[in-house]
């Protein structure tokens, strides 16, 4: 039985939280490999909804769930969500729930720095959560943050905290704000450490003794392809390489890991903040989409932005992380469309590309070149079987296969979990 790593294709926001929700009961691990607590996940279980930011989707299941390195855990956040989970009905212990030793923590002082700069920034800005991403990251690059394994060693701090107030207190002064309290720091993280380190572990460890034992591991990414530091829509990113090549190095397995890579996709496209969408709609059909598919942000309530299919974008993304067979989500938002447009191509000036390129300014300035394809007046709501499905529906997913050049895996058809075509099991190759 092979592994599977969920990513989401687009910018995010794509469906991920009831996918894995949906492969987690198969599953014998669940592992988070990067982001922090800016991931949005919903899972609709019956008649509870669980909204889940940091905690792996296969905790509301009972999966063993671990937080991988590649995490930036803000170990505050860490201990609401578990309480607001128990409050729901969903008990997290040690035996169902492992932090790796090694992931960077997320402190008040990465939360302020992050807001400052973009208040700071005016248009310049780039849309973050706030949440103090960005800068735990860059701390974690520049070899000067404060991981979990710490909390063990608050008393052998003090040159670690002399290397962060170094570069913070300096960064600070200059938005007018006050140093570092150090006691407070010290203070805070040690009434914090009794509440984590008991989930704390080689979480290495555990993965690669689960793989020799031939469990199934399903490895949960965060946001999405077009967010990557690397290839996503830079400087409009988040702070992480969210590419499913990070399954491996955000938990401590060899990239052969990864298995089959599913990647999830909307059958229309959403962002959310600042940056290039080419295929945006600023019209009343725009806001049809985002009314239908409760476009509100997990983590931030902002509205999303919506427009059609980018099939360029997603033919992108399938590339750089290796995709093996997508999840396509939200089809029953499409009921009732007269005309659907898939975006094909691009014009920027008197060029025309197949690919979305770099550079910020070309992509602000990309316009979709359009393929029409007729829409279907019956509904997908709730669909379980290709049979249910109106003829016209199984050729727009057929046409996007073509488009994108890789097999759909999965159907979404609400937000239920058992609302889900089975296409190809993913845990089978």
């Amino acid at each position: 039985m092979a592994n599977v790593t969920v990513i989401g294709a687009q910018w995010g926001d794509e469906g991920k939280g009831k996918i894995v929700d949906w492969l987690s009961e198969r599953a014998d691990v669940v592992a988070r490999f990067q982001g922090g607590h800016n991931a949005g996940h919903t899972l609709v279980v019956g008649e509870k909804v669980y909204k889940l930011s940091l905690l792996p989707s296969g905790i509301v299941r009972g999966t063993l769930s671990v937080i991988g390195n590649g995490v930036v855990l803000d170990p505050w956040h860490f201990r609401d969500e578990v309480a607001k989970l128990a409050g729901q009905g969903v008990e997290i212990t040690p035996e169902n729930l492992q932090i790796a030793e090694t992931c960077p923590l997320i402190l008040p002082f990465h939360r302020d720095l992050d807001g400052l700069r973009e208040d700071a920034s005016g248009a310049g800005k780039i849309g973050t959560t706030r949440r103090g991403i960005g800068p735990a990251y860059e701390d974690k690059v520049g070899r000067r943050a404060i991981r979990v394994c710490d909390l063990a060693h608050l008393d052998d701090l003090d040159l670690q905290i002399d290397r962060l107030t170094a570069h913070h207190d300096a960064l600070r002064a200059g938005f007018n704000e006050k140093p570092i309290d150090r006691a407070k720091l010290v203070a805070d993280l040690t009434e914090i450490a009794a509440f984590i380190l008991p989930f704390v572990k080689p979480v290495w460890l555990t993965l690669n003794k689960a793989k020799a034992a031939g469990q199934r591991i399903l490895f949960e990414g965060a946001q999405g392809t077009l967010l990557d530091i690397d290839h996503g829509t830079y400087p409009f990113v988040t702070s992480s390489n969210t590419v499913a090549g990070t399954a491996a190095s955000g938990t401590g397995l060899g990239p052969n890991a990864a298995g089959f890579v599913l990647g999830i996709v909307k059958a229309y496209t959403t962002r959310v903040g600042s940056g290039p969408f080419p295929t945006e709609l600023d019209d009343a059909t725009g806001q049809r989409l985002g009314e239908r598919g409760h476009e509100f942000g997990t983590v931030t309530g902002r509205k999303r932005r919506c427009g059609w299919f980018d099939a360029v974008l997603v033919r992108q993304s399938i590339a750089v992380s290796g995709v093996t067979g997508i999840a396509l989500t939200k089809l029953d938002v499409l009921d009732g469309f007269e005309t659907l447009k898939i975006c094909v191509g691009y014009k920027i000036g008197d060029q025309t590309f197949d690919y979305l390129p770099a550079h910020a300014q070309d992509q602000a300035k990309a316009q979709p070149i359009y393929e029409d394809i007729e829409g279907w007046q019956d509904t997908t709501a709730g669909a379980r079987s290709w049979a249910e499905l109106p003829a016209q529906a199984i050729k727009y997913i057929r046409r996007i296969e073509e488009l994108i050049g890789c097999p759909v895996t999965l159907v979404s058809t609400s937000p239920e979990r058992d609302d889900t075509i089975l296409v190809r099991d993913p845990f089978a190759d």
